[in-house]
């Protein structure tokens, strides 16, 4: 068996998608998943300009020689674009493996390890009575865990908080050339938060899983108090508290707070985490399948993760497709140190445009048992939506000055 080809497929049923389709010379297709959110085309030039060319003629069941190849010969290694590349032609090889043995994939990971993978799902609101409905209706829907993200008084607009559900599968604050620019207040936010978590427990009782995101927003001192602030209220993770780069940084977090941390969402490799792993300064490992290496990096991940009882909390936004989504849930379901699975569901457009296996029900995700991946794409349904820019909002003080978010 060899590949005969290899097609990038940019689509845009709400949100932009990156698709690799490879198909082998008898015919087996597969999928991977290379979407890059506000960088998209530049994924589709690496793909299409400079790995396609070298798939063409090469064994697909040679998985992780492919990987490997791709990674360690192309000279300058790691960053989002070349990992988001790997990715993608990686979980299109490990999806024709698993249709030609005739197994779904997580049968090739090592089988089932759980039933199904618990998920948890947004909730927000602009005020507390917004976010209360708001958590009800994730709750009506079936989530047993809730992230929870809250509108600030005296901020406009913040990252993760609509005062509507009917957005759940359209960029952030719409599409635009350029980003829109929303003001930052810490100070305003690490007043006003313990009161939301404080309301939220008053409402829902202590049981309820309740996650939040802080979007790299603090210095690692603010993430501290933060952290402390929220002990009261048992959370199930403080997520990205303060950007990761300075891995060393967590060690001071970590000296003030008992509240788990989740840490990784923007990374792409495992040599993002060395220091956070090997001294257990974080809880849960946050990356996707599509942006840190596909399926054959992110095993490896958690495998070492696992020798210092670090769990996975694969990132699900609706900016993953469902081949990555898909990619995730095998792993979840495979993996003995899973911890949970974000998960938005996408819009009907876009199921339309991927048909997929999995499924949600009661709180819990399963990838199927369609042999390999278990999503494909209509490619007739996927040119119907083309390719807009759009960009993720970026943040300021109140003096102009720009932040992290």
């Amino acid at each position: 068996m060899r590949i005969a080809n290899a097609e990038v497929i940019v689509t845009s049923p709400g949100r932009n998608f990156v698709t690799l389709e490879i198909t082998t010379d008898d015919g087996v297709v597969g999928y991977g998943d290379g979407t890059l959110n506000g960088r998209e085309l530049a994924v589709v030039s690496y793909l299409r300009d400079h790995v396609v060319p070298l798939l063409i003629g090469r064994d697909p069941h040679k998985i992780e020689d492919t990987w490997q190849y791709l990674y360690r010969g192309a000279y300058w290694r790691r960053g989002p674009v070349t990992m988001a590349a790997i990715a993608a032609v990686d979980v299109a090889l490990w999806d024709i493996k698993a249709q030609v043995a005739g197994l779904p994939l997580y049968q090739l990971l090592g089988g089932a390890s759980r039933t199904g993978a618990r998920a948890y799902g947004h909730a927000s609101g602009a005020d507390l009575p917004e976010l209360l409905d708001s958590i009800r209706a994730r709750l009506d829907e079936g989530f047993r865990c809730i992230r929870v993200q809250s509108g600030v008084p005296g901020l406009g607009m913040v990252y993760g908080v609509t005062s509507t559900d009917v957005r759940r599968d359209q960029e952030a604050n719409g599409r635009h050339p350029v980003p829109v620019e929303e003001i930052w207040d810490t100070g305003a936010y690490l007043r006003h938060l313990p009161g939301v978590f404080e309301a939220v427990r008053n409402e829902f009782g202590p049981e309820l899983p309740l996650l939040h995101d802080a979007h790299h927003r603090l210095t690692p001192i603010q993430a501290a108090q933060l952290g402390k602030a929220l002990e009261p209220f048992d959370l199930f993770w403080l997520e990205d508290v303060t950007p990761a780069e300075n891995q060393e940084a967590l060690r001071l977090v970590r000296q003030h707070t008992t509240t788990p941390l989740a840490i990784g969402e923007v990374f792409n490799s495992v040599v993002d985490y060395q220091t956070l792993i090997r001294e257990q300064l974080i809880d849960y490992v946050r990356s996707a399948v599509t942006h840190a290496g596909g399926v054959t990096a992110m095993r490896k991940l958690f495998d070492y993760a696992a020798q210092y009882q670090i769990k996975s909390g694969i990132h699900g936004p609706t900016d993953i497709s469902p081949v990555g989504m898909a990619a995730g849930l095998h792993l979840d379901l495979a993996i003995h140190n899973f911890g949970i699975q974000e998960f938005m569901p996408h819009s009907p457009a876009t199921y339309d445009v991927f048909p997929h296996a999995y499924t949600f029900s009661d709180g819990y995700l399963h990838p199927g048992e369609t042999p390999g991946l278990g999503v494909t794409v209509d490619k007739k349904a996927a040119a119907e939506f083309e390719y807009q820019p759009a960009y993720l909002p970026v943040n300021r003080l109140r003096d102009g000055a720009m932040h992290d978010w």
